[in-house]
């Protein structure tokens, strides 16, 4: 009997054996743990028939079940891939789908042109402000300007080089202009400066709090930090100490606020925030950018001043170059109000299109890119001034580009504006 016991578990792990087995590039394992093929993707269902059932007989469909069909789409778009099918965010899908087909409806006569235009930023700002009230990340933003970039360009080679006006030496310039765009991206996308779990490194931590404390010679302070460095104090303890030293750090002469982050388990240096999108603290924070979706902090600040300035450069010079192609002998300025035949040709009409798309693109940055110059320019962060409005301390000036915060960073940090200038 005791054998014929031990001989189960032994027939178990040979069925499950099948389990383990690698899989082809059309499988994947799915949020259920079961094995699925992507040929499979339409097969049982059940929340999505639901929700046809009720929609063909006029019922309402409750928000649990379309979150569900939601995430049983997202769970089965996937593609081939070595080792099993890769999944797929379906945030990105959408611009890969609309944005050819509403630039070519755009193309067909002027009024089409200017629905779709205007309607493009209203979807954009609407879909913007419904991930931006629930905290969402998304790739649609990200996706929307990458596949932007790419067809404008494939735009460009396909209708507007054939037609002679453009020489190889433009051609270059606005190739390595695209190229320097991606590049400065993804050294933007890079870590923008988030802050690391003190419980890695609690010693260095609790120097750090000994150093600040000493400005207050808080001795009762400086004792317990030394019971922490030798671990006769436990996590909970720790948290409390800190959260009373960000107390006395906030009220400090220095007005160097330091606080204790109860989400990431930290305390946290002057300027630095937590990001409720992303789930981290990150120094200095500046923004959330849904552009390049990730934080724009102390590290990557730079890079994407440079992403933005090279865009702007490139797309304008693309820009210019289309309008000299398909409006000969007019001014850009005029060119892109008045351009008599445009519509005539098809071919001339998506260019125009297409140009009028990029126009509306390159302003949004343009003054994404000057509220930064701004910012820089008096040393405060776009979270800065965001909160200073909030609380009300703050008041707008030259119709609104400039909100005077009501504080003097620069006195705070002890900081010459020409450094500030020259660190970013």
């Amino acid at each position: 009997m005791t054998q014929k016991g031990s001989m189960k578990p032994v027939k178990k792990s040979k069925a499950e054996e099948p389990e383990l087995e690698p899989l082809c590039c059309c499988e994947y394992i799915d949020r259920n743990g079961e094995k699925n093929h992507v040929a499979a993707c339409l097969c049982d269902c059940q929340d999505l028939d639901e929700g046809c059932d009720r929609w063909i007989t006029c019922k309402s469909v409750q928000p649990e079940t379309c979150e569900r069909i939601m995430d049983t789409i997202s769970d089965r778009l996937r593609i081939p891939w070595l080792r099993g099918a890769k999944k797929v965010n379906i945030s990105i899908v959408p611009p890969l789908i609309l944005l050819p087909i509403f630039l070519r409806v755009a193309s067909w006569h002027f009024l089409l042109g200017v629905v779709v235009l205007t309607s493009l930023p209203v979807l954009a700002l609407w879909y913007y402000y419904l991930t931006h009230r629930r905290k969402e990340q998304t790739l649609f933003f990200l996706s929307l300007g990458l596949f932007s970039l790419g067809y404008m360009y494939y735009v460009f080679l396909q209708e507007v080089v054939p037609k002679g006006h453009v020489g190889p030496t433009q051609l270059a310039l606005l190739t390595c202009g695209l190229f320097l765009i991606l590049l400065a991206l993804y050294r933007a996308k890079k870590n923008p400066g988030y802050l690391r779990n003190p419980a890695s490194n609690d010693r260095s931590l609790g120097s750090s709090q000994i150093e600040c404390l000493n400005r207050k010679g808080q001795e009762k302070s400086k004792g317990f930090l030394g019971t922490d460095t030798s671990g006769s104090l436990n996590n909970r303890t720790l948290k409390d100490d800190l959260k009373g030293s960000s107390r006395v750090l906030a009220g400090s002469p220095t007005k160097v606020k330091e606080d204790w982050c109860a989400k990431c388990q930290l305390v946290r240096p002057a300027r630095a925030w937590h990001c409720r999108i992303c789930g981290i603290c990150v120094r200095r924070m500046d923004h959330h950018c849904v552009w390049i979706n990730s934080c724009v902090g102390e590290s990557n600040h730079q890079a994407f001043i440079l992403a933005l300035s090279i865009f702007l450069l490139t797309s304008v010079y693309g820009i210019t170059l289309t309008l000299d192609t398909i409006c000969r002998d007019r001014s850009v300025f005029t060119a892109l109000f008045y351009c008599p035949g445009v519509y005539a040709n098809y071919s001339s009409a998506l260019c125009f299109t297409c140009v009028w798309y990029s126009v509306i693109i390159t302003a949004g940055m343009a003054y994404i890119f000057l509220i930064q110059l701004i910012n820089i320019s008096y040393n405060v962060t776009e979270r800065e001034v965001q909160q200073a409005l909030r609380q009300k301390t703050g008041r707008r000036l030259l119709c609104g580009l400039i909100v005077d915060t009501g504080i003097n960073v620069f006195s705070s940090f002890h900081v010459s504006p020409g450094k500030v200038l020259a660190t970013l």
